[in-house]
């Protein structure tokens, strides 16, 4: 965002460039990184647009977020089709809480709706209700349904879900990670790969070759970097703070409801910077963190997300 709150599209354009030049496979647009609660939806269709064109194949475009309404969350993956999106991840639709039929319902006739791969975002402490077991084999019979992205953290039910399916399996919980990849999983969706995405590309090719000694060395010295983005206040916030203090994005806004971090809590991210040594690809001699750019949150001059 510009420090206004409106896209800053060149700097948008630098960031996808970056994180593929640095070995990510695939961008998810739209995601929870990507602040898509608060994106309108030609926003969301014009970075399906933005990335293809930067990605020039380099790496798969994955349109991300979706909503809690079905009709709404097949247009979008419609238009997100249409923009040319590789793949869609499809949320649990959030405040409402439906039961396992409605999750059933809704994840089926969206996929129903697009002819792209989809991936299934089960993250509760989001949506308030996860995806259960028996709802993710039934849905794993749709032959457009592929892979799931798991934020719960629940590692026995990882290992009979990849049992009992062919899907593929993405660590959605970046502390996680390398656990979830020594028992099966394909790869991560992340919000610290925003940051240092070298790493993560080391961790998944030392998994791939059975080198889990390069893996967990890696996996260790990520380990501040994944505390300062992930624990002090929301992800959103933290990477976009690191990402503006290390000079690769314009500006640290975030939009309403979000803000920039307190004071305390910049100290607190700060204090875990200082712990990071050593990741490829990140410099934090040069770390300049601007607490007074990041403070508060922005009114785009457009509303919400709409039909």
């Amino acid at each position: 965002m510009t420090a206004d709150g409106e896209v800053d599209w060149p700097g948008v354009e630098k960031h996808i460039d970056d994180v593929i030049s640095a070995g990510a496979d695939g961008i998810v647009v739209t995601g929870t990184t990507g602040e898509t609660s608060t994106l309108t939806d030609p926003e969301k269709i014009r970075l399906v647009e933005v990335g293809k064109d930067v990605a020039a194949g380099r790496a798969k475009i994955i349109t991300g977020g979706g909503s809690n309404e079905t009709a709404h969350a097949i247009e979008l993956y419609r238009h997100s089709e249409q923009a040319g999106a590789d793949g869609i991840m499809i949320v649990t639709p959030y405040y409402n809480k439906p039961t396992q039929a409605g999750i059933l319902t809704h994840f089926r006739l969206v996929a129903d709706a697009t002819d792209l791969p989809v991936i299934l975002y089960d993250i509760p402490g989001r949506t308030g209700v996860p995806i259960k077991y028996e709802t993710i084999l039934r849905l794993a019979k749709h032959p457009n349904i592929l892979a799931i992205k798991d934020a719960k953290g629940d590692f026995s039910e990882v290992s009979r879900v990849l049992n009992q399916t062919d899907l593929m399996y993405f660590s959605g919980d970046d502390a996680n990670v390398l656990p979830h990849l020594s028992i099966g999983a394909t790869g991560l969706i992340g919000v610290t790969a925003n940051i240092a995405p070298a790493p993560y590309r080391t961790i998944i090719d030392a998994v791939n070759r059975g080198d889990l000694t390069t893996a967990t060395a890696e996996h260790q010295r990520l380990e501040p970097l994944v505390r300062a983005v992930m624990t002090h206040v929301p992800g959103t916030v933290a990477a976009k703070y690191i990402l503006h203090g290390l000079g690769r994005i314009g500006s640290p806004r975030v939009r309403l409801p979000l803000v920039g971090p307190e004071e305390w809590e910049a100290a607190l991210i700060e204090d875990e910077i200082d712990l990071v040594q050593g990741i490829p690809g990140v410099d934090f001699h040069r770390f300049r963190p601007d607490r007074n750019a990041a403070a508060g949150g922005a009114l785009p001059k457009v509303a919400g997300t709409t039909r």
